[in-house]
């Protein structure tokens, strides 16, 4: 699999992510649903995407690197994205952050794992 490289602001990350996983979901307006025909009217009014993002052995710089580029209510994140089939650049929110810590030795702290999700706006 080729290098997945996460920018964020234009900086690219200290750490390549482990795990990425993409979605895309469709925003429909208030008066799609079904007629009574039983016909489905999407109407669609927007495309939007969300990442699952995850690392594995992180230092403590890079976990900190990380979760304060991720820290702004909103952030600019350049991604390979699959439909595109390019680089793109959207605006994000990021979800619920969790890291699991694993104690190698005292002062070397390492977590095992760092996952959350960034949602485009």
């Amino acid at each position: 699999m080729d290098n997945i490289v996460i920018k964020v602001g234009g900086v690219t990350l200290p750490k390549e992510v482990s795990k990425f996983k993409w979605k895309k979901s469709d925003v429909s307006a208030k008066n799609a649903g079904r007629t009574q025909d039983v016909k489905m009217h999407k109407n669609r009014l927007a495309k939007k995407r969300t990442l699952s993002l995850g690392w594995v052995n992180l230092t403590k710089e890079q976990i900190h690197q990380i979760l304060v580029a991720f820290d702004p209510e909103y952030i600019m994140v350049t991604y390979w994205d699959p439909l595109a089939g390019t680089d793109v650049t959207k605006e994000f929110y990021t979800g619920d952050m969790e890291a699991n810590v694993k104690w190698w030795e005292k002062g070397h702290e390492r977590y095992s794992t760092l996952d959350f999700d960034v949602i485009e706006r």
